[in-house]
């Protein structure tokens, strides 16, 4: 069966959430713009973004590939008062992002971008995830302690903050990790049919 699945991420939160689903799969990471145009809808900009991780990852296998490969792009916004929240560049910003989430809801949203050949399935997953009021301190701790420069709205739910600066959820707890893993293994079996 030629269903080589490659994971155009180096996200480690991504390549567990695939391992825990027992998926077999290689990481092919290239470079990408990770920019986006000015007024896309809100919702449309991690696919716009997570289509463009696939395709620059597509464009280099399909020099050497015999087979069609199936390709597994994602990308993951966290979404405050319809503004994007990107990652922290430091230390102050990401205690300034904490802060400014701290007490409310925000969205969360995964696109994902699965391509084999010719084909291509997207879509993208959203959860509403509610912090408590946190303190400085308790912010403080968690940036110093767990260093969340390379996470969307700097954290990442299944640390200590998530544990105990989360109030609730509505929506899929791994979507928040950086995939609706159940949604792309659906995916996968569409895409590549027994």
């Amino acid at each position: 069966m030629n269903n080589k699945i490659v994971l155009a991420s180096q996200s480690p939160r991504r390549k567990q959430l695939l391992e825990w689903a027992e998926i077999d799969f290689e990481i092919i990471v290239r470079s990408t713009d990770e920019t986006f145009p000015e007024h896309m809808v809100i919702e449309e900009v991690p696919v716009h973004i997570a289509r463009n991780k696939a395709m620059a990852v597509l464009n280099d296998i399909n020099e050497f590939a015999s087979e069609p490969v199936t390709i597994i792009a994602a990308d993951t916004i966290v979404v405050l008062e319809n503004k994007i929240i990107g990652k922290p560049t430091d230390r102050e910003n990401a205690i300034n992002i904490l802060m400014d989430l701290s007490g409310h809801m925000h969205r969360v949203i995964t696109g994902v971008v699965i391509k084999k050949g010719n084909r291509e399935t997207c879509f993208s997953d959203t959860t509403a995830v509610w912090f408590h009021e946190l303190s400085q301190k308790e912010i403080a701790f968690y940036v110093d302690k767990y260093n969340p420069y390379d996470k969307a709205g700097a954290y990442a739910i299944q640390e200590w903050i998530g544990v105990v600066g989360i109030k609730r959820i509505e929506g899929d707890f791994y979507n928040v990790m950086g995939l609706p893993v159940s949604k792309v293994v659906q995916a996968l079996k569409e895409i590549n049919p027994e």
